[in-house]
């Protein structure tokens, strides 16, 4: 390690102490509060909801039109996160503009920002990948953008399960089941549908839907940009080599 990438060893350093906290009072309480809410709405909406998480989710993230961008070989830390916050601003303020325009236009309209920010999310995360060097066109590789993605939109208690996982990837990448559909996709949903929702719900509400959707999309992607970042920090730091480009 270099003295210039000291600042980030320090963040990831408290990254992970996030990480590894255990739920709080506050965080079971908002478990309740969110599965309340959840009971309000009608059935049809959720599994509206649901199916273009999962359907999505697996579309972009094993479509390999999304892979647009080859793995970066060379560069210093700090070169590759210059290019990876260029990039995260890029497509923040893309869902954020998409946040504003669907919270416009109403209901039917605010339900269809859902597979639109999901596409966007996941895409961000194909261009991470790249710029840390790894080439999502492995298997392995794609499953860890899951991780990622389930790290950043969980509960506490499914983000210290998630991050242990994460933190142990070499190890943990032997033992992936041969196919995605064995993923838990279930609670990978819920708890994706259950963090979001209550920002997102709220975008449905005329008048103020464009403010909400904008802001949340923005937040969203933040939150995202940063989890991603530290993650791929752990493997830099404990040495874990990029996979050199795949063959065609």
């Amino acid at each position: 390690m270099t003295p210039a990438d000291q600042p980030a060893r320090d963040e990831l350093y408290a990254w992970q102490r996030r990480m590894q906290q255990p739920p709080s009072l506050l965080n079971r309480v908002a478990r309740r509060v969110q599965a309340r809410l959840n009971a309000l709405l009608p059935e049809k909406v959720h599994a509206a909801i649901t199916s273009a998480i999962k359907q999505m989710v697996r579309g972009v993230l094993f479509g390999s039109e999304y892979v647009t961008q080859k793995p970066l070989l060379t560069g210093t830390l700090a070169e590759r996160e210059e290019a990876v916050q260029r990039r995260i601003r890029a497509y923040r303020n893309t869902a954020a503009a998409e946040g504003a325009v669907t919270g416009a236009g109403g209901f039917l309209l605010g339900l269809a920002d859902f597979p639109l920010l999901l596409s966007i999310k996941l895409k961000l995360l194909f261009d991470v990948a790249a710029l840390y060097g790894y080439d999502a066109r492995d298997y392995s590789e794609r499953v860890y953008l899951l991780h990622i993605f389930q790290l950043a939109f969980s509960s506490q208690h499914t983000r210290n399960e998630t991050y242990q996982r994460l933190a142990t990837w070499e190890t943990y990448r032997h033992t992936l089941p041969p196919d995605v559909h064995d993923f838990d996709w279930r609670t990978f949903q819920q708890e994706y549908r259950d963090y979001i929702d209550l920002a997102k719900m709220a975008q449905l509400v005329p008048v103020i839907g464009a403010a909400v959707g904008a802001v949340a999309n923005y937040r969203l992607l933040e939150q995202l940009g940063e989890t991603a970042i530290n993650c791929y920090r752990m493997r830099w730091f404990e040495g874990q080599e990029p996979k050199k480009e795949l063959s065609s």
